[in-house]
C-alpha cells in the first residue's frame, strides 16, 4: 500500500512544458522502448478532455502532495523561476514502468484566482528503477531527454525520471522546462 501511495506521490511530483494552447504541435517523439511516431499533437487530443478535472479524477488521477503535505508545486527559494501548479496523479501509470504519450502520468493544473484550477502542463514519470530493468539508457520523448530526480526529494520517491510537456500554456523558459515563470502558487 505504501508502495503505490509512493509512486502516485512520485507522478504528481514531476511537470513543466509550455506552448501556446491551440498551436501547431508536430514534434516526433524518439522514445526509448516506445511509439517513435507519437507526437504532442497525439498527447493533446488525447488530454484535452482533462481541461475538466472532473474528468481527469473519473480516470482515476488523484491529488499529488509532496512530502510535507503541499499541494502547489513552486519554487519557493527561487520564485523568479516560477512554480510547476497543482499535480493529479495516475499511481498505476507511475508504476507500470512505462511511457506512452497519450497517457501521461500527471496532469497539471495552475490555481487561478477564481478558485478554479486550469490545465496547463502534462507530467510523463516512471521510476528508474522500472525504466533501467528494461531499457539500457534514459527515457526520451518528443525528442526531448527527461530530468533525472535522484532520491532523498521534497516528493519522498525513490529516483525517477520525468518531463514535463507545457501543452495548455505557454513556457518562456522552454515547452519542456521543469518550472514555468508564468505560473504561481497561492502564498499560504
Amino acid at each position: 500500500m505504501r508502495s503505490a501511495f509512493n509512486r502516485r506521490r512520485f507522478a504528481v511530483a514531476l511537470l513543466v512544458v509550455g506552448i501556446a494552447a491551440g498551436g501547431s504541435i508536430g514534434i516526433a517523439a524518439a522514445q526509448s522502448g516506445g511509439d517513435s511516431r507519437a507526437t504532442l499533437a497525439d498527447a493533446v487530443q488525447a488530454t484535452a478532455k482533462y481541461h475538466q478535472l472532473d474528468v481527469a479524477k473519473g480516470d482515476e488521477y488523484g491529488l499529488f502532495v509532496d512530502k510535507n503535505n503541499v499541494a502547489c508545486i513552486a519554487m519557493d527559494n527561487m520564485p523568479e523561476m516560477g512554480a510547476m501548479g497543482i499535480h493529479y496523479v495516475k499511481g498505476a501509470l507511475v508504476g507500470d514502468g512505462a511511457i506512452d504519450a497519450s497517457t501521461p502520468e500527471a496532469v497539471v493544473y495552475e490555481p487561478e484566482a477564481n478558485g478554479r484550477l486550469r490545465l496547463v502542463a502534462l507530467e510523463y514519470v516512471v521510476l528508474q528503477s522500472d525504466w533501467d530493468a528494461k531499457h539500457a539508457s534514459p527515457p526520451t520523448l518528443f525528442g526531448q531527454a527527461f530530468n533525472f530526480t535522484p532520491s532523498g526529494n521534497r516528493y519522498g520517491l525513490p529516483p525517477f525520471y520525468s518531463l514535463h510537456a507545457w501543452i495548455w500554456k505557454h513556457n518562456p523558459s522552454g515547452m519542456f522546462s521543469m518550472w514555468n515563470p508564468e505560473v504561481s502558487c497561492p502564498a499560504g
